[in-house]
């Protein structure tokens, strides 16, 4: 992950390297040659795919023409969309997302929440099938992803019935593979502690409009930055209200800095007529330089 980015590009491997001084750990030896089971602790990982979306961002901004119209970011992504609006600085948000992640780890007990994606139901349904399911416990829809596509959050009983009532219903739902169940009341704990990390984070104005999940509209100022960032971990991350809501910015090109291609997946389903791509490589890299020459 980011090994071909920092081969290739000086400012992605300063950036691993700036990286790597704000955490004190060798973040880009991680990324690029794991093991896996280290890059896959929270704590870890929301740094790593941090490093590798800015890292990917400064080759953007240094190989192209790149001026963004807005920003967005999808969960831990919009700290990336702050860090590249110049509201924080990567020092402060690599060590902001590893707390992050520690806060979320240690939220709930290990195997006592959990998530699940729903697919071809829209949100009011599956809120209702939620409902139904929970039982008294926390259950509810985490990630409105949009195109059919509605991600659950709750106790893992919870999860459990949906998924017996969804099969009942022949509804698709996959019970997702994830440590904690995010984006719901259980992260309660989690954005208490984060609240005070962030009460000593030096936070600006963003440069570019960067939208947030929470709201679905552009975040305001710096005091609103910090407090979205707390209300995040315990609200739904509104991807297809956010979606809508760049739409005024009459997008002519939409880039995905980072590991992966799933925004880019989501974006083409959402918005079939604009062109997406993502940047996690040097290939990546090549397409965006081409469509913004």
């Amino acid at each position: 992950m980011g090994r071909e980015l920092a081969e290739t590009f000086p400012v992605a491997r300063r950036t691993f390297e700036e990286a790597d001084d704000a955490l004190g750990l060798g973040l880009a030896r991680l990324c690029a040659e794991g093991p896996a089971s280290e890059l896959t602790r929270t704590e870890l990982a929301q740094p790593a795919i941090l490093a590798v979306s800015i890292a990917a961002w400064r080759v953007l901004r240094a190989t192209t023409k790149v001026a963004p119209a807005a920003l967005a970011g999808h969960s831990l992504g919009e700290w990336s969309a702050l860090v590249a609006a110049d509201a924080i600085d990567l020092a402060t948000a690599v060590r902001g997302v590893r707390e992050r992640g520690r806060l979320m780890q240690e939220a709930v007990p290990l195997g006592e929440g959990t998530m699940a994606a729903v697919i071809g139901l829209g949100g009011d349904e599956v809120a209702a099938l939620c409902a139904e399911a929970a039982d008294g416990q926390v259950l509810v829809p985490a990630n409105l992803n949009g195109a059919g596509q509605v991600v659950v959050a709750g106790h893992t009983a919870a999860v459990e019935r949906l998924l017996a009532r969804a099969k009942a219903s022949r509804v698709r739902a996959i019970k997702l593979d994830v440590s904690a169940p995010f984006h719901c009341s259980l992260m309660a704990p989690a954005a208490e502690g984060l609240a005070r990390v962030l009460d000593g984070a030096t936070i600006r104005d963003p440069a570019v409009p960067v939208v947030t999940s929470v709201e679905a509209r552009p975040v305001r100022g710096a005091a609103d930055v910090r407090a979205l960032l707390v209300a995040q971990l315990t609200a739904p991350v509104r991807w297809e209200a956010t979606i809508d809501a760049l739409d005024a910015y009459t997008p002519a090109l939409a880039l995905e800095p980072g590991p992966g291609a799933v925004l880019t997946g989501l974006l083409k389903r959402l918005r079939p007529a604009l062109p997406c791509i993502a940047v996690g490589d040097p290939a990546g890299v090549d397409a965006a330089r081409g469509a913004l020459a």
